[in-house]
């Protein structure tokens, strides 16, 4: 499945860190940054949700609430918060279904070896919940603050 701006978001119900649970729907009216990444404590995805939490406060006065998605457990999930200092909420997807929904579980290459795995993407979503941007392959130096930019201008 492709989505495209424009695009209704899928709604999910997942398990967040420290066991709440939430749905997109619950942010209703909210902007809502929803980046998928793929597994916590590695260099990348570390990086990333640093430069989402040390800008936390920024996407907050745009009216922005911050979530990172993977297949990790909210266990693992709760790890990574604490040993990080994150401040952004992560929800826990461990069968994939809102990963495949929003059409980041795909095929990748490392070292000649082909596997299924997370791309790296995120969706920005307005408050009646339409995708309003969509960054896909993303390359950590510089993201956050291109999202930061975009949801400004909601």
């Amino acid at each position: 499945m492709s989505l495209n701006i424009g695009d209704k978001a899928p709604d999910f119900t997942l398990p967040f860190d420290s066991g709440e649970t939430m749905s997109l729907s619950d942010f209703a009216g909210q902007t809502v940054v929803l980046y998928f990444y793929p597994k916590d404590s590695t260099p990348g995805c570390t990086t990333e949700a640093k430069d989402f939490t040390a800008m936390k406060a920024d996407f907050e006065a745009a009216g922005a609430v911050v979530i990172g998605m993977s297949k990790d457990s909210v266990k693992r999930h709760d790890n990574f918060i604490s040993k990080q200092e994150l401040k952004v909420r992560l929800a826990s997807d461990e069968d994939g279904k809102t990963i495949e929904a929003y059409g980041v579980w795909v095929q990748k290459k490392l070292y000649g070896r082909e596997y299924m795995g997370i791309e790296r993407a995120t969706f920005l979503i307005d408050g009646a919940g339409i995708i309003r941007e969509i960054w896909r392959k993303v390359k950590v130096k510089g993201h956050a603050e291109a999202v930061l930019e975009a949801a400004r201008t909601l």
